[in-house]
């Protein structure tokens, strides 16, 4: 498969994979109690309000240029003042995006790893890409890393205080994790490599295979 040929692939199950993600945080916060991803038009699946145009720029610049794809979606604006338990239900918001990608990532992997389609079929590089694709997001998006949705779920143990300044950090965090992905990419990529064999494993036993 030529660069054209895996891009014209991997571009609309990037697309639909960030979507769905955002679309549980909006579900998800609005069910807590939280009107506003309803009022900013959030919880639906057109991908225009999800997609961020600077984030979906850098999927393509990257892609073409580098050996990684780095980019991200709009973020689902959530106020936590309309919580019960604000650091809590953030979490379970934060937690949603991650789990949609995993019960993603094991529906296609229950269909690969038994077989059940033709390695030699159209449909093999769409579930195999949408299987890595979600795989990645998840681990990626629980790195405890502000404003990953893994930085929220670890504030939920933390005191008001700590979490105010953990929570400060977000406008810098995404500069912190491309500068380690572009400066220590080996590293990385090998943590990483790592850590989707150990869940594609785990996946293995779940659906039996």
């Amino acid at each position: 498969m030529s660069q054209l040929e895996l891009f014209l692939y991997l571009a609309p199950i990037i697309v639909a994979s960030l979507v769905l993600h955002e679309l549980a945080h909006a579900v998800v916060a609005t069910r807590l109690g939280d009107p506003t991803p309803r009022e900013d038009g959030r919880l639906t699946l057109n991908p225009v309000p999800h997609l961020d145009p600077l984030g979906t720029l850098m999927f393509g610049i990257t892609y073409w240029i580098s050996s990684f794809i780095f980019g991200w979606a709009k973020p689902v604006l959530v106020q936590p003042e309309y919580f019960r338990r604000p650091k809590q239900d953030m979490a379970l918001v934060a937690l949603a995006g991650p789990v949609t990608n995993v019960v993603i990532a094991v529906a296609c992997g229950a269909v690969l790893f038994h077989g059940a389609v033709d390695p030699e079929s159209s449909a093999f590089p769409v579930l195999a890409l949408t299987y890595q694709t979600n795989l990645v997001l998840s681990l990626f998006n629980l790195l405890p890393v502000p404003p990953l949705d893994g930085s929220r779920i670890v504030g939920a143990v933390m005191d008001d205080g700590t979490y105010a300044r953990w929570s400060a950090l977000d406008a810098y965090g995404m500069f912190v994790i491309f500068g380690v992905i572009v400066f220590f990419r080996e590293e990385f990529n090998e943590l990483f490599l790592s850590a989707i064999e150990t869940s594609t494993d785990v996946i293995r036993l779940l659906v039996g295979a």
